[in-house]
């Protein structure tokens, strides 16, 4: 069977949503129903990794029923599927990007990044909204219009350790691809949000957060100002954690951007440690 056949045969399965309850025989029928319904978006997110398929998965209108359908489904497991496949479409192909933003994609998986109940939702989610919005300038103004940022701010500090990684990390792109955006995110009191972030126990993906820091800070007057803010603390929090990172080859580069943002905020280098740290 062609790839499109197996497409089409997916997408069969996928809307027999409306299915009534009365014409199910009871609840092994209906586990049976939504593992078959996993089974076929995991079949279309492993063939729409071939960009034709992804376009044709557009053209045969999969992506509206992931939208009307499955990105609200009362199982978790559906829902995360049907954000993954608009991940693996959305993924370096301008045009199905175009098209799930021109349907009204972003909000939607931004809504579930920010509170859907279950973890992993949250995480495909997010997968999806960077596939939006990384290298495509309508992802990205559509991004800052409903929000977008704050909505990376709470996935740092939520309890979800993928979440908070993929959180920062996308920051961190977002800010280095768009410096122009700098003052935008130093305005929402971004940088005082993420030193309270360092501030929680260590994880590695501090090493995202102190990267957007330095990015607030380089060609940002008001990023600089906010972090030489004495209130903060910065300096001494910067000071323990290079300290902490010493010697750990596994942080390194987290160990760069501590030295970085500390040399750019405080004009002081590593060897001014010596005999004050004690």
């Amino acid at each position: 069977m062609d790839e499109v056949e197996q497409m089409k045969q997916c997408l069969a399965v996928l809307r027999n949503e409306g299915t009534s309850e009365s014409e199910r025989e009871g609840e092994r029928d209906e586990e049976e129903d939504e593992d078959e319904r996993e089974s076929a978006f995991e079949m279309l997110s492993e063939l729409c990794e071939n960009l034709d398929n992804a376009r044709d998965l557009m053209i045969l209108g999969g992506l509206e029923l992931c939208l009307s359908q499955y990105l609200c489904h009362v199982q978790s497991g559906l829902r995360w599927r049907a954000a993954q496949l608009i991940a693996s479409c959305a993924q370096n192909m301008p045009q199905v990007q175009v098209h799930l933003l021109s349907i009204g994609a972003l909000p939607k998986l931004l809504q579930l990044t920010d509170s859907d109940p279950h973890p992993t939702v949250r995480v495909k989610a997010l997968y999806a909204v960077s596939c939006l919005v990384r290298e495509q300038e309508a992802g990205l103004q559509a991004f800052l219009s409903h929000d977008g940022f704050s909505v990376l701010m709470r996935g740092m500090q939520s309890e979800n350790e993928k979440l908070r990684t993929k959180s920062a990390f996308l920051l961190l792109n977002l800010l280095t691809s768009h410096p122009e955006q700098k003052d935008t995110v130093v305005s929402m009191g971004m940088v005082q949000q993420l030193v309270s972030v360092l501030r929680t126990p260590h994880s590695p993906f501090h090493e995202h957060v102190l990267g957007a820091l330095c990015c607030l800070v380089e060609d940002c007057p008001q990023g600089l100002k906010d972090c030489t803010n004495p209130a903060l603390g910065l300096e001494e929090l910067l000071r323990q954690r290079s300290r902490e990172l010493q010697g750990k080859e596994e942080s390194q580069e987290e160990l760069d951007f501590c030295e970085r943002l500390r040399g750019m905020c405080f004009r002081r280098q590593p060897s001014d440690d010596n005999g004050m740290d004690r």
